[in-house]
């Protein structure tokens, strides 16, 4: 075989391998966490791999690879990525190195089982986005849940134990219904496999009623919102990204959800997706603004993080559910844009912390003129959250916006005093913590500017917002036939006759009046 046919699993498997290996080491220096460094690394440059060889265009998926495993239940080692889910994978392992030196000195103790778990995570992570198998694809979107809730149990600042409880009970629910929707999938079409499952739903032979399917659709659409999340099913976000480590808290909300409603409410259930679309969009713009007027009045930096991720988020459901090119095109784009930056900003307010104790905006003032070069990074990473033109930020936010109005004119001027709330957050809390009057806190403590480690995690960090910023062709170029080629799918799928008549009877974003 050549590295084309075994790359996935290689990629998706060797983090779980370092794990194991992890769980061996001796807790001897920092032996433990060069290694799962090392481990980073190479997953990073395994990934690579993916779009130095992707070929734009090509129809299907690609560097798949489809094995039968199970007999009895029909059950596939099935693995392979497109447009959408190539560089989801890419952003993962890209973010594995930035998360192992953002937990180095965060994480004293315990180090074997944080670094453990956290290798786990990254390939649950990755497992969700490459499966084509929905077996396969539901027993790692249920592992990302268990390394993330035992590390905030563990390693929570406060409430660890209470806000593990409350992420597990948020998102453990909902992926109940969901089992139970694909086993009603495998019960009528006898295959777990996502391209079988496409073609039986769009040939209309599956022997269900319409009401059938939407409910089926909506248990699939619940569970991914959640893992967003989507307003109002947020009440973990809060309470999780205040006290998750760094590490874990990067990349606890936002990729997963979004790509699984991407491919399979939209790839599996084109009809349904219409029927939710004006609620999907309604509740997009609202979760827009409330998490931005939420975070205008935190206290807490890591809170007001979290109401940022709720609000930047919101986008991409916004432009998903717009069903145009340029708006699924921007969400997808948007998604990686926002997890880099509000990766690193996770990063610079855990260091922040390390060299402070605290969270609290009230505490900071000043900072600017005792750590320049820290200041620069964090001033660059706030004007890409809030989409400065130039930076990875705008992109997303731009086609997003401008597909929103295409939809709806209202909507999209909502959505739009959202980027201006984005900007007021952001930049009065720059403004509090690094150029207001000098604070004791600030004044009495003699705190060095970015360490080494933290310079060379954080910098390729910035460079690459500038290069997302003003290459982003580069990306969409793998991106936009894939995404094409979904809208085609939407576009062609029918109206359900069981659809309310109110909402039969609405345009449907990309489509026409029914």
């Amino acid at each position: 075989m050549n590295l084309n046919d075994s790359i996935l699993t290689w990629i998706t498997l060797l983090p779980a391998a370092g794990a194991v290996v992890v769980a061996l080491l001796p807790r001897r220096g920092q032996v433990i966490q060069w290694f799962t460094l090392l481990v980073m690394l190479a997953t990073l440059g395994l990934a690579l791999h993916l779009p130095a060889h992707f070929v734009p265009g090509q129809g299907g998926f690609q560097f798949e690879v489809n094995r039968a495993w199970i007999a009895s239940p029909n059950i596939h080692y099935h693995l392979g990525v497109d447009g959408i889910s190539v560089w989801l994978v890419v952003l993962t392992a890209f973010l594995g190195p930035l998360a192992v030196f953002a937990s180095w000195k965060a994480i004293a103790t315990r180090t074997k089982e944080f670094y453990f778990l956290l290798l786990l995570q990254w390939t649950a992570m990755i497992g969700v986005f490459v499966s084509l198998d929905l077996f396969l694809y539901y027993g790692f979107w249920e592992l990302s849940l268990v390394p993330m809730a035992i590390a905030i149990a563990m390693f929570g600042r406060d409430r660890g134990p209470q806000a593990a409880l409350k992420f597990f009970v948020y998102t453990f629910l909902p992926s109940a219904l969901f089992l139970v929707a694909i086993l009603w999938l495998y019960a009528k079409t006898g295959s777990f496999d996502f391209v079988v499952l496409q073609q039986a739903l769009a040939s209309g032979n599956l022997g269900a009623t319409p009401q059938a399917l939407t409910w089926v659709a909506l248990a699939f659409l619940v569970a991914f919102a959640v893992k967003v999340p989507v307003f109002p099913l947020h009440g973990w976000l809060g309470d999780v990204i205040s006290e998750a480590p760094t590490g874990m808290a990067m990349v606890v909300a936002g990729k997963l959800g979004l790509y699984s409603i991407l491919r399979f409410n939209l790839g599996l259930f084109p009809a349904q997706a219409k029927q939710f679309a004006p609620w999907m969009i309604a509740l997009a713009v609202i979760g827009l603004l409330y998490g931005a007027l939420v975070a205008l009045v935190q206290k807490d930096l890591k809170r007001l993080a979290a109401y940022s991720t709720m609000s930047g988020l919101s986008f991409c459901t916004l432009g998903i559910f717009s069903f145009a090119i340029a708006g699924i095109d921007g969400s997808i784009y948007q998604i990686l844009s926002h997890e880099i930056s509000g990766s690193a900003l996770l990063v610079l307010l855990g260091i922040l912390y390390e060299r402070f104790g605290t969270y609290d905006i009230a505490s900071y003032g000043g900072l600017a003129a005792k750590m320049p070069r820290y200041a620069t990074l964090f001033v660059v990473t706030s004007l890409s959250l809030i989409g400065w033109p130039i930076l990875n930020g705008f992109v997303g936010e731009f086609l997003v916006l401008s597909s929103s109005y295409g939809v709806h004119a209202g909507w999209g001027a909502a959505a739009t005093i959202g980027v201006i709330l984005s900007a007021a957050y952001m930049l009065w809390m720059v403004q509090r913590v690094f150029y207001g009057p000098t604070s004791s806190l600030v004044a009495g403590k003699g705190s060095p500017d970015l360490l080494f480690r933290e310079a060379i995690a954080l910098w390729p960090v910035a460079v690459l917002m500038f290069i997302m910023g003003v290459a982003s062709p580069a990306w969409i170029r793998l991106i936009d036939p894939t995404v094409t080629a979904l809208v085609g799918t939407i576009e062609r799928a029918p109206s359900p006759s069981s659809f309310p008549r109110t909402v039969a009877a609405q345009t449907i974003p990309g489509g026409e009046k029914r």
